[in-house]
Order: structure tokens, then C-alpha cells, then sequence
């Protein structure tokens, strides 16, 4: 008698997962749009983030930016090294010169450059002046964070997603 209620309790059990599996695509299959609103005030949050993200990223742990400076002079001879620092600010007036001392070499450094290229783009003018071994090196820097490098607004949206075929659209609501 047991072996009977088992083998129908088994047909039940077939018959229902038959009956699910009948019946889930067309659950699955509807032609609904759900629609998700997101607000404005987000977007404001995660540009400023991606702000804080890339400005951290930028940084040495010291607080400066990773830069670029070019020098112009590396040697024993601290008389040379600071005629050349001297000769940098006379020539160019707008730029900051820099003379470190790594034992046994004192080195000049001119200028603060987020990228490369405006680093050799000056360096081929300081080539004119100083025509041996200048040449750009990466440095820290010092630099200001402007205003407008910091926050970048976005507009709101209303994201529409397709179950059907899992598409999403983004509608500027402006």
C-alpha cells in the first residue's frame, strides 16, 4: 500500500512540474514596460564622485598632482646649478624653476604640466637656450584645482526597460 501512495505521489508531482513548466514562458513572455524614474539629484552625486575619483587619482600622497616637469641641468656644480635656475626665471618669467640636490647631482627643474605634450611643447623653446640634455621628467607638481575641472552637471532622465527583448531607453526629461 505504500509503494502505491509513493508512485501517486510522484504522478502529482510530475503533473505539477509540467504544468509549471507550461505555463512559465507565458508569464515570462509579457509585453509590460516598466518604467524607473530616477532623480536628477543622483546624477549630481555621481559626477561628483567621478570628480573626487579622478582628482584622488591624480594625487601623490604627498597632496601634489602627478605632473610633469622638464629639466634643464644636472650636475656636481652648485654655481651652475643655480646660474641655470637663475637664467630660467630671467628668460621666463611666467614659469617656476625648481633646483633639488639628489647626492651628488643638483638638479633644475622648470614648470608644472598636467600633460606631457604642453611639457614638450615647452621644452623645445627651452632647447633654444639650454641646447644640452633638456628633456621632460615626471614629477609632482604643483597645481589648482579649478572650478570648472570639479563638478559637471547632468540631466534627469526616465529610464524605460522592455522585458520582452531587455532593452532600456533613456529619455532626457529637458
Amino acid at each position: 500500500m505504500a509503494v502505491m501512495q509513493v508512485k501517486t505521489l510522484r504522478c502529482y508531482v510530475a503533473i505539477a512540474l509540467m504544468m509549471l513548466f507550461y505555463f512559465l514562458p507565458q508569464v515570462v513572455q509579457a509585453n509590460d514596460t516598466i518604467i524607473i524614474r530616477k532623480d536628477a539629484r543622483i546624477d549630481v552625486l555621481v559626477a561628483k564622485q567621478i570628480a573626487v575619483n579622478k582628482r584622488l587619482s591624480m594625487m601623490t600622497s604627498a597632496g601634489l598632482y602627478k605632473g610633469y616637469r622638464i629639466q634643464i641641468i644636472s650636475t656636481n656644480n652648485r654655481d651652475a646649478a643655480n646660474k641655470a635656475k637663475n637664467d630660467v626665471l630671467t628668460l621666463f618669467t611666467d614659469q617656476k624653476a625648481y633646483l633639488t640636490y639628489q647626492s651628488p647631482y643638483f638638479k633644475v627643474r622648470v614648470g608644472n604640466f598636467l600633460k606631457k605634450e604642453d611639457a614638450e611643447k615647452f621644452r623645445t623653446q627651452l632647447n633654444k637656450y639650454f641646447p644640452q640634455g633638456v628633456y621632460v621628467v615626471e614629477d609632482a607638481i604643483e597645481y589648482t584645482m579649478k572650478e570648472d575641472d570639479e563638478l559637471i552637471m547632468h540631466k534627469p532622465h526616465v529610464i524605460k526597460y522592455h522585458p520582452t527583448n531587455g532593452s532600456c531607453r533613456s529619455t532626457c526629461l529637458y
